[in-house]
């Protein structure tokens, strides 16, 4: 079985208010020095059969038809381990 991971952030033209959110909750916390964060999504696919080109293929159009929203966000497919 191999797993692929698919990161998923907003583009970085598009506003994002959770991340803002979590910056200006960082310094009142206690944490300085952080100077942007984006927040965005991580999916993990585990897939039946060996890591393959195919495979990975059919995870980048899961990606872009359902995981993402391809006008707002951006997305990166990679196998992560395979058991």
């Amino acid at each position: 079985m191999a797993r692929y991971v698919v990161d998923v952030m907003p583009k970085p033209e598009i506003l994002d208010p959770q991340g803002k959110a979590v910056l200006g909750a960082l310094p009142r916390l206690g944490f300085a020095g952080v100077t942007d964060v984006r927040q965005g999504k991580r999916f993990e696919l585990e897939i039946e059969g060996d890591a393959t080109d195919e495979a990975l293929a059919e995870v980048q159009k899961m990606a872009g038809t359902l995981l993402s929203n391809p006008v707002i966000e951006d997305f990166a497919v990679h196998v992560e381990s395979q058991a």
